[in-house]
């Protein structure tokens, strides 16, 4: 059975930086696209971030172009949301989602197979 496992949410202060993180377990993780989503209160849950992980090529919202990173350990499972310069409108449950297959860039949320419980990011400013 899948399972994917968030850590690493918490509050911070606008500016400042948290890193995410996403452990799969279940299913055959290599050559299959993971992403980040987020959902604020009263809005759709977006796309963040993505990486095909057969090849480590990564992709990103413009909302956060330049502010995040995503990566990945193979040896783990394991994805990671590296969250630099935050801002109040970063605030939300944050997502991690898993793809069957190959991503060319950040797939809209139906296309996503798996996903984990979500972990809360506050940016007070």
């Amino acid at each position: 059975q899948a399972q994917l496992v968030e850590s690493g949410g918490g509050s911070v202060q606008a500016g400042g930086s948290l890193r995410l993180s996403c452990a799969a377990s279940g299913y055959t993780y290599s050559r299959n696209c993971m992403g980040w989503f987020r959902q604020a209160p009263g809005k759709e849950r977006e796309g963040v971030a993505a990486i095909y992980t057969g090849l480590g090529s990564t992709y990103y919202s413009d909302s956060v172009k330049g502010r995040f990173t995503i990566s990945q350990d193979n040896a783990k499972n394991t994805v990671y949301l590296q969250m630099n310069s935050l801002k109040f409108e970063d605030t939300g449950m944050y997502y991690c989602a898993a793809k069957r297959g190959y991503c060319s860039g950040l797939p809209p949320l139906g296309l996503f197979d798996y996903w984990g419980q979500g972990t809360q990011v506050a940016v007070s400013t």
